[in-house]
Parts: structure tokens; C-alpha cells; sequence
């Protein structure tokens, strides 16, 4: 049984730690660097460290495993009802003790390196995209301002390009010569969103998760893989409303007294 509880406050440069007994009797509380963090750690006994669930967090979650350690991770926002008085990194890594304590607490489960590997390639392609769309807005916005108008969407990108690349057509020579520099970096763009659907196809059918998840109606391997990469165990989730909870497709209760309220 892992009697001692130690809350980190994670941060780019200087960690605060806050050790405590399960019973609440404060242990010590420590600013490191760092550098000093993982060596101050591997000198503990087998304890459970809290984190925030937030940016490096499940490397630290994988690197205090490694240590022996038992790791949990809190969102933020079952964290800050526990803040007391002024908000500062003590204080919060304090919090964290006292959040993981709570015997109806939920908490984040820890991603492996396949599943940020996953997310990173996932986000890569989303992020293409919104630059794509904002290429595209910036092509039609441009040919507005010269009296040529086109609906929004992808699908007028090839009629957009005729215009631009038809010399009879009466557009300004610099005009012209952003308009080919903007469709050049859409081409490009599209590209590399190619390249990378391709290799999320690839990774649906390396995890058997993915190819189960495939089965079902409406399921393709970008779907499976945002799963794969995104979603916990399916174990955390009793029923399969729960999960739909997870997804934000159930609404949000803001009810009170015997007034039920529901908001989509």
C-alpha cells in the first residue's frame, strides 16, 4: 500500500512538490529544477504522484512509472474547487493531495507513446487543413477584390485556379502572381494532408482496437484511429452512454430543485 501521496506542479523549468500521508499529515514541500526532479523522485519510496492533467504530463506519468511509482492524473477542473486561499504553485500542488484523496474522484488515463504518436499525426493532418481553408479564403477574398466572386469551399478551388491561370482574363500581373503563389501552397498543402490520411489509413489497420472499431456501421479508419488515439481504456467507461458523455454527445445538465434542464 503506497501510503505517501505527492502532488507536482508541472511547469517548463521549476517543479513544486508536495509530499503527504493519505491521512493529510504534510511530509514536505519542495521547489526543484528540473533537472532535480527525476533524481529527487527516484530517491522516494513507491509513492502515488498526482499530476494536472495538462502539456507533459503523460511523459512524466511514463517516467514516474519506470521509477515505481503509482500515477494519477486529475483534470484541472476537479483540481481548482481544492485551491485554497491565493493561487500559486504550492498551492496547487497541494491541491492536487487533497483532489486525489476524494473517494468519488474520476481521473485521466495515462496515454502511451503509440497513442501520442497517433494524436501527433491526427493533429498534423487537422492543422493542414485549417491552413489549406485559410489559403483558399485568402485566394477567393483576394479575387472579391477584383470583381470576381466564388461561393465558399473547396469544391470551387479548380474553377478559382482556370481564372487565375486564364491570361485572357483581366487580372493585374501581381495580382496574378499572388494568386499562383497562393495556389502553390494549397497544392502543396494537399499534398501532405494526402500523405498523412494515407498514413492514419495505415495505422487503423495496425491496432487491433482500430480494425474492431471498423466493424461497426459508420466507423472508417480515421474515425478508429481518432479513437486509438485520443479515447481511454473502454474499461473506464461502465456503459456505453458514458462514453457518449466522453464525446460531448449527450447534452449538458444545468438543472436545479425539480426544475430538469438539458442544454445541447
Amino acid at each position: 500500500m503506497k501510503n505517501m501521496m505527492i502532488g507536482v506542479d508541472l511547469a517548463k523549468a521549476v517543479f513544486q512538490v508536495h509530499g503527504a500521508l493519505r491521512t493529510g499529515e504534510v511530509q514536505f514541500r519542495k521547489k526543484l529544477t528540473r533537472k532535480q526532479f527525476p533524481a529527487f523522485m527516484a530517491q522516494q519510496a513507491p509513492s502515488m504522484v498526482i499530476f494536472e492533467a495538462c502539456g507533459s504530463t503523460h511523459f512524466w506519468a511514463r517516467e514516474m512509472e519506470a521509477l515505481g511509482h503509482e500515477v494519477k492524473l486529475i483534470a484541472p477542473q476537479y483540481v481548482r474547487p481544492f485551491v485554497k486561499r491565493q493561487k500559486n504553485d504550492a498551492v496547487d500542488a497541494e491541491a492536487l493531495v487533497i483532489a486525489a484523496r476524494q473517494p468519488e474522484m474520476r481521473f485521466v488515463e495515462p496515454k502511451t507513446v503509440e497513442q501520442q504518436s497517433c494524436a501527433a499525426v491526427f493533429r498534423g493532418r487537422e492543422r493542414l487543413v485549417h491552413q489549406r481553408a485559410a489559403d483558399v479564403n485568402a485566394l477567393r477574398a483576394l479575387l472579391y477584390e477584383h470583381g470576381y466572386v466564388f461561393p465558399v469551399g473547396m469544391s470551387h478551388l479548380n474553377r478559382m485556379a482556370a481564372l487565375v491561370q486564364d491570361e485572357t482574363v483581366d487580372l493585374h500581373a501581381l495580382i496574378r502572381e499572388e494568386c499562383l503563389d497562393l495556389l502553390g501552397q494549397i497544392a502543396e498543402k494537399t499534398a501532405r494532408i494526402i500523405e498523412r490520411t494515407t498514413k492514419r489509413k495505415t495505422l487503423a489497420t495496425r491496432s487491433d482496437r482500430a480494425r474492431r472499431l471498423q466493424t461497426m456501421p459508420g466507423v472508417g479508419p480515421l474515425t478508429a484511429v481518432a479513437v486509438e488515439a485520443f479515447g481511454p481504456d473502454m474499461v473506464e467507461f461502465k456503459t456505453g452512454r458514458n462514453f457518449a458523455a466522453w464525446l460531448g454527445l449527450v447534452p449538458r445538465q444545468h438543472s436545479s430543485g425539480a426544475r430538469s434542464a438539458l442544454v445541447a
